[in-house]
């Protein structure tokens, strides 16, 4: 059986980042080469030295949303709500907190301007419900709305824009694509000049980043689906990429998991958008990611079994193990690992 504990690592809780590093490629980078099973530590802008011209970054222009917001009852109790998936132009589904004051039916209001109705609730304890508002939803949610950062980070954000990538284009996220966070423009215009090629994908982060694996036997556990477009455009660099056998990389496992949810079977890519609820884990055949960049994650988190299915399980806990020891900063504003 594939079981959750065995994704277990000890973390202490100091290694946890509270804040971004300044600047964000001052970071530091442990680089894991799968063929020497060697390691290296940097600092991220060194990473233009693993780099050369012909790779293909692949990154994800994701916007987070300020998609935290507490709204009352009508009788003053107090509820946070976050939003998670859009469906049209009012309906959302959304977080609630307590549930149990977001029974069907139930009026929240969260200002002046903006009120929503329960409507439903899904299977795995969502709800589905109905924005009230006049004028332009995304303008009343920056008045409102508040960066979602993750539960383990306890300080204030001084600047909402340490939690964006620098190429953020699309509004839809509940989380970051948080390895991107590390790239700044001159970095990127630095690896464009080496030539190396960048190209976009979309994926909305949701639900699965914030959703702990209850289940002890991993295939029984169901990802929550997620949004993502890959256009012509990104298509042609990594299809032309893998006939000509260069690296396609993929920066985070929003990268990876869209990637690996519309190639085929020899890693080419068609142009196409939709919900993907794809979960990766030990043993899965890659079939276009050749490297990563990636954070380091949580303890039996789904992403550190994706990493895991990439260098392998006991290897990757070696890793970690070995993160912990260098005292590298953990988790979304935390350090990067390079995997060549």
């Amino acid at each position: 059986m594939l079981k959750k504990s065995d994704y277990f690592y000890e973390l202490p809780e100091e290694l946890i980042a509270q804040t971004p590093a300044e600047p964000r490629d001052s970071s530091r980078l442990l680089v894991y080469d799968r063929k020497t099973r060697k390691t290296e530590h940097r600092i991220f802008r060194d990473i233009k030295e693993y780099l050369k011209p012909g790779d293909v970054l692949v990154i994800n222009n994701t916007k987070v949303l300020p998609a935290r917001m507490y709204a009352y009852t009508k009788n003053g109790g107090k509820v946070e709500v976050l939003l998670l998936k859009r469906h049209n132009l009012t309906e959302w589904e959304v977080l609630v907190k307590p549930g149990k004051k977001a029974k069907e039916g139930t009026e929240l209001f969260v200002s002046e301007e903006l009120s929503l109705t329960v409507q439903s609730r899904t299977e795995t304890g969502e709800r589905i419900v109905d924005f009230h508002f006049d004028g332009v939803f995304e303008d009343i949610l920056s008045r409102v709305g508040s960066m979602p950062l993750p539960p383990y980070i306890h300080e204030k954000l001084k600047d909402k824009d340490r939690y964006q990538t620098v190429y953020c284009k699309t509004d839809g996220s509940a989380a970051a694509p948080t390895a991107g966070l590390h790239f700044t423009r001159e970095l990127l215009d630095e690896i464009k000049a080496m030539g190396v090629q960048i190209a976009e994908v979309l994926l909305h982060v949701g639900l699965g980043t914030f959703r702990p694996v209850k289940e002890e036997d991993l295939t029984h556990h169901v990802m929550h689906t997620e949004y993502y477009c890959v256009d012509e455009k990104a298509a042609e660099i990594v299809n032309a990429a893998k006939r000509e056998g260069r690296r396609v990389i993929a920066v985070g496992t929003t990268s990876v998991r869209t990637l690996e949810t519309v190639a085929d079977e020899n890693g080419f890519l068609h142009p196409c958008s939709g919900d993907t609820s794809i979960f990766i884990y030990p043993p899965y055949k890659f079939k276009c990611v050749d490297a990563l960049i990636t954070n380091f994650h949580l303890p039996e988190s789904t992403l550190i079994m994706l990493v895991s299915a990439l260098i392998g399980r006991e290897e990757c806990l070696r890793i970690y193990r070995e993160a912990v020891g260098e005292g590298y900063r953990f988790f979304s504003f935390g350090d990067a690992m390079l995997v060549l």
